[in-house]
């Protein structure tokens, strides 16, 4: 089963889905562009859905302004399934005083989100809303598994073994997803989301990380990492020649109001359906276009729910 704020779903209703997104997001990284208007992130999820879009996995973790609690009547009012994140970031993201608070009993907190419901990021020790997580988010370092990342992986790994989850990861500039896969190594890299290879276009990686298994996340087009962006369809291409169109999944990843639509910015959530998957379809053809929007997410976070 999927496991969205509404409930749990089979894999074949998901639909067509933006597999790595953001609606909410607020982070020590990127202040005064933060995502925390309800009002924008429905405008988006109307724009995205009248694109036909069907579902969006929100990759925002614990203490990120992730408005767990606006969640589902976001999903009743536009119709979109949204699949929400437990979690944590790297250190970077949160104010220094907030995260001793966090990484304390780090997996206990994992598993509560993904089986009893999420917490309010401003109460995180408070009771459990009705919405649950769907997915685990922790994030690696540039070309390595940092001391922070490693303490979150580990507890990934239980609340996976706990609970049956995804683990989705933000590669840091793209980097080190081989090296990644070995620190999961508890967890079976069918059941591992690498976000962010498109940051880095290193085709040989990519191949590697697919021939494990593992789902491979290309997530822009992001304004942060406009360079890379014309590589996207170099690897796509190169992935779908190779016999691995099976493990891609993409993704959005709006984290800042500057590239959100709704607000004046851009390109926006929907520019995912109008414009990437417009040329999916041309360039791949229609049965790609689905394996990379519908198949693969579907199967992507289908997990083996235990709670």
């Amino acid at each position: 089963m999927i496991r969205t704020v509404l409930g749990d779903i089979a894999p074949d209703t998901l639909g067509v889905t933006d597999s790595h997104d953001h609606l909410f997001f607020a982070s020590a990284k990127l202040l005064g562009q933060e995502l925390n208007d309800p009002s924008a992130a429905e405008a988006e999820l109307r724009a995205f859905a009248e694109a036909g879009g069907q579902a969006l996995a929100q990759w925002s973790p614990m203490g990120l302004g992730r408005r767990a609690e606006v969640l589902p009547a976001l999903s009743e009012t536009t119709g979109v399934r949204i699949i929400a994140a437990t979690g944590l970031h790297q250190a970077g993201h949160y104010q220094p005083e907030k995260l001793p608070r966090l990484l304390d009993g780090l997996a206990e907190r994992f598993i509560a989100e993904l089986s009893e419901g999420l917490r309010r990021d401003e109460e995180p020790d408070g009771p459990p809303l009705p919405a649950r997580a769907g997915l685990i988010k922790v994030a690696g370092d540039f070309h390595q598994v940092d001391r922070h990342a490693s303490v979150t992986f580990e507890a990934a790994a239980t609340a996976y073994h706990a609970t049956g989850s995804t683990i989705a990861v933000h590669l840091e500039g793209g980097t080190h997803p081989l090296g990644v896969l070995r620190e999961l190594d508890r967890v079976p890299a069918s059941s591992v989301i690498l976000g962010h290879l498109n940051r880095f276009p290193d085709l040989g990686p990519h191949r590697e990380a697919a021939e494990a298994g593992a789902f491979l996340g290309f997530d822009g087009p992001s304004r942060a990492n406009h360079a890379t962006d014309w590589r996207l369809f170099d690897c796509l291409a190169a992935l779908a020649e190779a016999g691995h169109a099976d493990r891609v999944l993409l993704g959005g990843d709006t984290t800042s109001a500057a590239a959100r639509a709704a607000g004046g910015g851009g390109p926006g959530i929907p520019h995912l359906l109008t414009d990437i998957r417009a040329r999916v379809l041309r360039d791949f053809g229609p049965d790609v276009a689905d394996a990379f929007f519908r198949g693969n997410p579907a199967r992507a976070f289908d997990a083996d729910w235990r709670v």
